[in-house]
């Protein structure tokens, strides 16, 4: 009785979870703080949740990159797209063949990382809006270079991938790409499909526990519907602190957990 109370509000807790989540990722970010923590509240393996939570949440970023399709900077897609999709698989195999308990051992320092990136995001979103506000000329970017820098920030989004977002628009930043639309949209578009060859990876190994995949998915999507209506009202600098306290207080509980 109390076992199957407990998974009761175990799978209440996914569901919950799943919608602040969807919410999160509409407005700024994030969501896979709570939706992954989720996952393994149920009982799923830590590779398994984290393939699981990858599915589920991918539906959410195309949406995205049809919104913003107009603004991409054709120039740059094909070096862009190989890196996402290079990246993006190898992350999602090396993840696969990572050992469980390593990997669980790994996810608090992963949510402190991923929390100090959404931090870090801040100043650096105003320094490139700053920066495309300003006169500036288009010129292409060297390609190979550009391939290089970017692969290691598709890798991580192929193993675990929260809080990369914005390091993908400061390396095309570095890199000559001076105007917000452009880098917001081939930040999406790179994360995107760096998730998607990952969840084709996930799918074709087996690695996603579809019952959960499915109600996370659909919880997600509409916290997601509801995110983005109110996107637009709600104070960006207070949603990225939502955002870190959130992901810390996570990475917190995982530490004292392991420990």
């Amino acid at each position: 009785m109390i076992s199957e109370l407990s998974m009761h509000w175990r799978y209440t807790w996914l569901v919950i979870a799943s919608l602040i989540a969807g919410v999160m990722n509409a407005m700024a970010g994030g969501g896979s703080f709570l939706s992954f923590p989720a996952m393994l509240a149920v009982g799923v393996l830590p590779i398994q949740a984290n393939a699981t939570n990858t599915v589920a949440l991918w539906p959410g970023q195309l949406t995205s990159v049809a919104a913003l399709r107009g603004d991409l900077r054709r120039d740059l897609l094909p070096v862009v797209l190989t890196a996402s999709v290079v990246g993006g698989v190898t992350g999602a195999i090396v993840l696969l063949k990572t050992r469980q308990i390593t990997f669980l051992h790994m996810v608090p320092w992963l949510l402190l990382v991923a929390s100090l990136l959404f931090g870090l995001s801040g100043p650096v979103s105003r320094w490139l809006r700053r920066r495309s506000a300003e006169p500036h000329t288009d010129r292409r970017p060297a390609l190979v270079p550009l391939f290089f820098v970017l692969l290691p920030v598709c890798f991580y989004i192929g193993y675990f991938g929260a809080g990369a977002g914005f390091l993908i628009m400061t390396a095309l930043a570095l890199f000559g790409v001076e105007e917000m639309n452009a880098l917001n949209s081939l930040k999406v578009l790179a994360a995107c499909t760096s998730n998607f060859v990952a969840v084709l990876t996930f799918i074709a190994t087996g690695a996603v526990m579809w019952r959960y995949c499915l109600i996370s998915m659909v919880f997600a999507g509409a916290g997601g519907y509801v995110g983005a209506h109110y996107s637009r009202k709600m104070n960006p600098n207070m949603l990225r602190a939502v955002v870190v306290i959130t992901g810390c207080a996570m990475a917190a509980y995982f530490f004292w957990r392991n420990g």
